[in-house]
């Protein structure tokens, strides 16, 4: 009887830290990670609208804290083109022609052409999505939309910790046509790029590694990461996202565009700010960032070294 005893045990044991692997699932409209029965976030592949309006595809939404609440939004009130984590420009020109603007989603649109599980050699999962960036005002000869950018973006979520998850977030892009710009708003902001739109309390705090930040209307100089927590959640203890942005991004000292309320948050200069610049058609241009999904506020965990051993990643 004791073969039969440890056979239940090891079969115990075995359900037990199964169901707390991570696990994906790419369907034809949505890629849905989880941690056993714990949804985690979801990368949107086919397009999604407002009643006809707002079309967007190639975004994460939603994304989720470490008991399971929904942190992000999707087709706000007050600004309904913004999309839970998402990165997208308003400036786009070949040559002189401008064609489009990928931040309010006017004459632009994201074909996902493929989206594929990374093979890994960690408890991590990862997925690859092949983007082609289109617009209405780009056309081929038969008057078909013709991809100007191609974006390969890739999603890895590890296992949480104790008190935080990361999330690296790598987007490549690679120019299809010549003398192919892109940029963020054309004025002091030049906001553009990475973006999440993330539920603000009303206690939400900022912290960068110079310490604790206060919104501004234009970029604010604070370093290569900020913390954003606060009371997101239904339970009494702060939680929050620190984002962190790699130190090979073209040029890496970041200003961050940051709002209390009724807004994203903004990863955005010095690149590419106001001033539209070339995208290569042989060399990619690749933006890392990394989310840290967390419980408690700033103070709980050692946001530097998390930051120290990504920046060697």
């Amino acid at each position: 009887m004791k073969w039969i005893f440890f056979l239940l045990i090891s079969i115990g044991l075995f359900c037990c830290s199964d169901s707390k692997q991570i696990n994906v699932s790419i369907n034809a409209d949505a890629a849905c990670f989880l941690e056993g029965n714990d949804s985690i976030l979801k990368y949107q592949i086919t397009e999604k609208s407002l009643n006809g309006k707002y079309k967007r595809a190639n975004y994460i939404h939603p994304i989720y804290s470490l008991n399971s609440e929904v942190l992000t939004e999707d087709f706000p009130e007050d600004h309904p083109h913004h999309r839970g984590i998402f990165w997208a420009w308003h400036q786009l020109y070949i040559g002189d022609k401008r064609i489009g603007d990928g931040w309010e989603i006017n004459h632009f649109s994201w074909d996902v052409v493929s989206v594929k599980e990374l093979p890994q050699s960690s408890s991590t999962k990862a997925i690859q999505a092949e983007v082609l960036w289109k617009s209405d005002l780009w056309l081929d000869f038969e008057g078909n939309e013709k991809p100007f950018v191609k974006e390969v973006t890739i999603l890895k979520v590890y296992p949480k910790t104790e008190n935080y998850r990361p999330i690296d977030i790598e987007i490549t892009l690679l120019a299809l046509e010549s003398n192919m710009r892109m940029g963020g708003s054309e004025d002091a902001k030049g906001y553009g790029g990475f973006s999440p739109r993330i539920k603000l309390p009303n206690d939400v705090a900022f912290t960068s590694s110079t310490g604790h930040v206060t919104p501004e209307n234009l970029p604010i100089k604070a370093g290569p990461w900020m913390d954003i927590s606060g009371s997101f959640t239904e339970i009494e203890e702060p939680s929050g996202i620190t984002i962190l942005c790699h130190p090979n991004n073209p040029k890496p000292i970041n200003q961050w565009i940051l709002r209390k309320q009724r807004s994203m948050q903004n990863a955005v200069y010095p690149f590419p700010g106001a001033e539209p610049v070339i995208l290569s058609q042989t060399h990619p241009t690749i933006l890392k960032y990394r989310l840290i999904i967390h419980s408690g506020d700033a103070k709980s965990l050692d946001i530097n070294s998390i930051y120290s051993d990504y920046k060697i990643q």
